[in-house]
């Protein structure tokens, strides 16, 4: 809890901020995955599990982002789907 709080942790979160606001501003975009519908041009799957709380073919779970350059993918998020 106190290493949230330290210089270092809170340069570090600075320096990650001002690299996504760049790479936004260049055209590179975070793929929204979590609470959507699985899409596989833009989602790789690959876990699998059932889930009373989603609908059908929803991701649950995001174990790694993906991004988008302009319109084209430059990498799949990966991703856990439910039912």
């Amino acid at each position: 809890i106190e290493e949230k709080e330290s210089a270092f942790v809170q340069g570090i979160e600075k320096i990650y901020k001002q690299l996504v606001t760049t790479l936004e501003a260049a055209g590179v975009k975070q793929i929204e995955a979590v609470g959507k519908e699985f899409d596989p041009d833009f989602h790789n799957a690959v876990m699998h599990s059932e889930d009373e709380e989603y609908g059908e073919n929803i991701v649950s779970e995001e174990f790694q982002k993906g991004y988008m350059y302009r319109e084209s993918v430059v990498r799949h998020s990966m991703v856990k789907v439910v039912n």
